[in-house]
C-alpha cells in the first residue's frame, strides 16, 4: 500500500483507478454545484483553539449512536452504487466498517443486496430506505432488512425526485456500464477495476433485480427507478414506514429548524443535518452552516448528526464541537474503497481517527464526548442571519 496520510491521498488513486462514469457519479453536485463546494470549504473557515499544558493522557474517542458503541462519533452513510466503486464494494466496506467498529449504512441502491451484506458481516448494520411508489416492494424490502438483522432504518427524506446532476446525464450513467464506444475506451485503461468486477456476480442493483416484477436487465431497470422515487412522500407517509418498522429510526435529510421538529415529534431516533452532498437542491447553505440552527430547535430532544463535507477528522472534530451527536462520511470512504478495496476503507477510518484524536488532544480535550464549542473560532455569522 502506498504511503497514505491524508483522504486527499486516496482522492487521487480513486480518480486514476476508477472508470469515469463512477468517479464523475460520486465527485460531482447538482447545477452548479455550489453547495456541493461550500459542503467542505466552509469547514475550513471554522478554526480550532489551541490549548498547552494540559495532561494528554488516556484519550478517547469512545461515543455512542442510537445507543450504539462505536469508536469514534463516525458513521459510513449510504452511498448509492457503492459495488459499482470496486467489486462487492458494500460488502468490503461493510466488513471495514464492522472490524473498526464504527457503523455501515447500506442504501437502497447498492450492488449487493442486504442479504448479500448480511451473509458476509457478523454484527448488525443500518439499512437507508428510499421510498417508492411501489407499496408492495416498500413493505417487501422493510421486511428484508428486518429479517437480516438491521438494527436501524435510516429514511432518506430529500430524494423526493432526482436533482439534476449534469455530469450522469453526459455519461449515460448505469450499472452495469453501457456499452458505448466511450465507454469502452476508458474501461480499456482501467484495468485492475475490470478484474475485480469479472470476478463477482455482484454487477447490477441487488436489492431490486429479483425483487420487482419486470425488472430483469440495466435498460428496464434504470428505467423502472426513475419513475418510482414518491413525489407524494409527507410526514404522514413518514409515521406510516414508523410504524411499518417498529425500531430504531433516523431521518436523513433535514436541513431547517421546522423539519427537525417535526421529525423529533413523530419519535425519530435521530435526525442528520444533510443536503445530500450538495447533489439535490443546489444552492442550499453547507450542512455545517444548518446545524446550529437546527440543534437549537430541538436541544436534546433528538440526536443531530451532521452528514455532507467530511473528509478529515478534524472536520469531524468540528461538527462534535458544534453540538452534532455523530457524523456520517461517504465521499472520503468512497475514494479510498475505488483506490484500495476493503484495506482502503480501514486505512481512510485510521486516518480520520488519528487526525480527530491528536486534534483533540491539542484542544485541552481527552475525551470526544466532552468536547464543546469553546474549542472553536466560529465566524461571526457563521450559521447565518438570513432573510
Amino acid at each position: 500500500m502506498p504511503v497514505i496520510t491524508n483522504i486527499d491521498d486516496f482522492h487521487r488513486i480513486y480518480r486514476r483507478r476508477v472508470p469515469k462514469m463512477f468517479y464523475d457519479y460520486c465527485e460531482t453536485g447538482s447545477w452548479t454545484e455550489q453547495t456541493f463546494r461550500e459542503n467542505t470549504s466552509d469547514f475550513a473557515q471554522i478554526r480550532l483553539r489551541q490549548r498547552v499544558a494540559v495532561d494528554m493522557s488516556n484519550r478517547s474517542t469512545r461515543s455512542t449512536m442510537i445507543g450504539e458503541e462505536v469508536a469514534m462519533p463516525v458513521a459510513l452513510a449510504p452511498v448509492g452504487m457503492t459495488g459499482m466503486q470496486h467489486a462487492d464494494g458494500e460488502i468490503k466496506a461493510a466488513r471495514a466498517a464492522e472490524k473498526f467498529g464504527v457503523p455501515f449504512t447500506l442504501t437502497t441502491m447498492s450492488i449487493c443486496s442486504i442479504e448479500d451484506v448480511a451473509e458476509h458481516t457478523e454484527k448488525p448494520f443500518w439499512f437507508q430506505l428510499y421510498v417508492m411508489r411501489d407499496e408492495d416492494f416498500l413493505r417487501r424490502i422493510i421486511q428484508r432488512a428486518k429479517d437480516a438483522g438491521v438494527s436501524a432504518l435510516v429514511v432518506t427524506l430529500d430524494l423526493q425526485m432526482l436533482g439534476q446532476r449534469h455530469r450522469d446525464i453526459k455519461n449515460g450513467l448505469s450499472a452495469p456500464p453501457k456499452p458505448t464506444l466511450a465507454n469502452m475506451i476508458n474501461l480499456s485503461t482501467k484495468w485492475r477495476w475490470g478484474l475485480g468486477m469479472l470476478g463477482t456476480k455482484r454487477r447490477q442493483f441487488g436489492n431490486i433485480v429479483g425483487h420487482v416484477s419486470g425488472v430483469s436487465d440495466p435498460s428496464n431497470l434504470m428505467a423502472w427507478t426513475a419513475e418510482q422515487f414518491d413525489p407524494r412522500l409527507d410526514w404522514g407517509k413518514v409515521e406510516a414506514i414508523r410504524d411499518m418498522w417498529g425500531g430504531k429510526l433516523i431521518l436523513k435529510g433535514i436541513m431547517e429548524p421546522e423539519d427537525a421538529v417535526m421529525a423529533a415529534k413523530i419519535g425519530a431516533d435521530a435526525i442528520v443535518v444533510s443536503n445530500h452532498g450538495g447533489r439535490q437542491l443546489d444552492g442550499a447553505v453547507s450542512s455545517i452552516r444548518a446545524l446550529e440552527p437546527v440543534l437549537d430547535a430541538v436541544g436534546d430532544k433528538i440526536e443531530v448528526w451532521l452528514d455532507s463535507g467530511i473528509r478529515s477528522g478534524q472536520d469531524v472534530l468540528k461538527a462534535v464541537a458544534m453540538g452534532a451527536k455523530g457524523t456520517m462520511i461517504g465521499r472520503a470512504y468512497v475514494y479510498a474503497l475505488g483506490a484500495m478495496g476493503e484495506a482502503g476503507v480501514t486505512r481512510a477510518l485510521e486516518v480520520i481517527h488519528t487526525e480527530l484524536d491528536k486534534s483533540m488532544a491539542f484542544c485541552g480535550h481527552r475525551d470526544i464526548t466532552q468536547v464543546t464549542r469553546d474549542i472553536l473560532r466560529v465566524p461571526r455569522g457563521f450559521s447565518g442571519d438570513w432573510d
